[in-house]
């Protein structure tokens, strides 16, 4: 995946910035997110490397000494050389032209003696935060020894702080706490997109299951004007309403969930959009023959794979009355083409929107990102978050412990 384009996003406060703090000289506590995938001992994709490089620059710039926590992997409270940090102290060097020292440890006198040894402007890495059982238990004395080896906490990692760890909640407890600059645009951009949006909010909500989405279904209903459905998801909806799926992707045993989504969405004045019509096959596979029918009339040995022509006509018709657009999953099996077009004309057209001045379009979670980068719409998209598990449960509208601790 390609880095995605961030833009400036107006400031919405609620938490200190690490503009409020005169970080000169200071030792700088910064919890990031450098769980990156990694392949053969080399990063596959340097994209939350690189989305960390602004408060890096900033920090050394301010002559701040830096010392990074992260997690890497699960390996669960124990010492795991496999899920060591050490192999990337040099990737970030190459990728933020920085020098950056590596700590065996995260706490204790030679992770202290480390920290105490850096210049201004300086950059230290310390070990796997969950190296150590204390982290994920949010330990109030792990916590308390993270804290020791700095005077301000700032936590970047908005993809990890949906978690009440250690390092996301509980060091914010012992040392002046801000939100670094990626963390500050994230926030920045929910709370326009859903807390505080130009009216009239769109949202399109795709993927197979709505079993492991119904909390942000349910959310999203009383927040949105129109909520736009997609794939799998979309298929239960219209089983809900009485129509044949043939042999498509449905989950049967959640109509009685769907139907009261409907009813929580009649009662808040949401249109739920379902598909008018769908492009289906009877193989799921690479350039496939396929048709494309009225969603009501699916024959039976077929299954629904995509969205058609009039589904996307309509949908863009919805769109282009609309301020703001959210956006979480496909809307068919993206994958494989030419099952991507439903995807790729709406996410063209949002993109389009944006670009134009009328819409404010933020997009997050699971197959997302990699959805709209096959579209080639996610860096004409004002804000694209990789926070996967977090920006989900945002939005459900849960409180994450990472952003709570910010404000306290």
């Amino acid at each position: 995946m390609t880095q995605v384009q961030i833009k400036e996003m107006p400031d919405q406060k609620g938490f200190s910035s690490i503009k409020d703090f005169d970080i000169q000289g200071k030792t700088v506590l910064l919890r990031a997110d450098l769980n990156v995938p990694r392949q053969n001992g080399k990063v596959t994709d340097t994209t939350r490397i690189d989305r960390l490089k602004p408060t890096i620059d900033y920090l050394t710039a301010k002559g701040a000494k830096v010392l990074i926590l992260s997690h890497f992997g699960r390996p669960d409270g124990e010492q795991n050389p496999e899920m060591s940090l050490a192999f990337l102290a040099p990737v970030l060097e190459k990728q933020w032209a920085a020098h950056v020292a590596f700590s065996p440890d995260c706490i204790g006198d030679h992770a202290k003696d480390l920290a105490e040894g850096l210049e201004n402007g300086q950059v230290l890495l310390l070990e796997n935060v969950r190296f150590y059982k204390g982290e994920k238990a949010n330990d109030a004395e792990f916590a308390k020894q993270l804290a020791l080896l700095g005077d301000i906490y700032v936590n970047d990692a908005f993809s990890a702080s949906h978690r009440a760890h250690a390092s996301t909640a509980g060091i914010a407890q012992h040392l002046p706490s801000a939100a670094g600059l990626l963390m500050e645009e994230e926030l920045n951009a929910l709370t326009i997109a859903l807390e505080n949006p130009q009216k009239p909010v769109l949202a399109v909500a795709g993927g197979s299951k709505i079993s492991t989405k119904l909390n942000v279904l349910n959310n999203l209903v009383e927040k949105v004007d129109y909520l736009v459905l997609g794939g799998g998801m979309a298929n239960t909806f219209l089983f809900a309403i009485g129509i044949e799926m043939g042999k498509s992707l449905c989950e049967k045993d959640m109509i009685d969930e769907a139907k009261a989504v409907f009813e929580k969405a009649k009662a808040n004045n949401c249109e739920i959009v379902l598909p008018k019509d769908v492009v289906v096959v009877t193989q799921l596979k690479e350039n496939a023959e396929f048709q494309t029918v009225p969603a009501d009339q699916i024959p039976t040995d077929y299954m629904a794979i995509d969205i058609g022509p009039q589904t996307i006509s309509y949908i863009t018709e919805k769109m282009q009355n609309c301020k703001t657009i959210v956006w979480n999953g496909p809307m068919g099996v993206f994958e494989i083409k030419p099952f991507d077009n439903g995807t790729n004309e709406i996410a063209n057209f949002a993109a389009k929107l944006t670009q134009s001045g009328q819409t404010t379009s933020v997009a997050g979670g699971g197959d997302t990102v990699a959805a709209l980068e096959n579209a080639d719409a996610a860096k004409d998209f004002t804000y694209i978050s990789t926070a996967g598990g977090a920006f989900l449960e945002w939005l459900e509208g849960k409180a994450l412990p990472g952003v709570e601790a910010l404000k306290s």
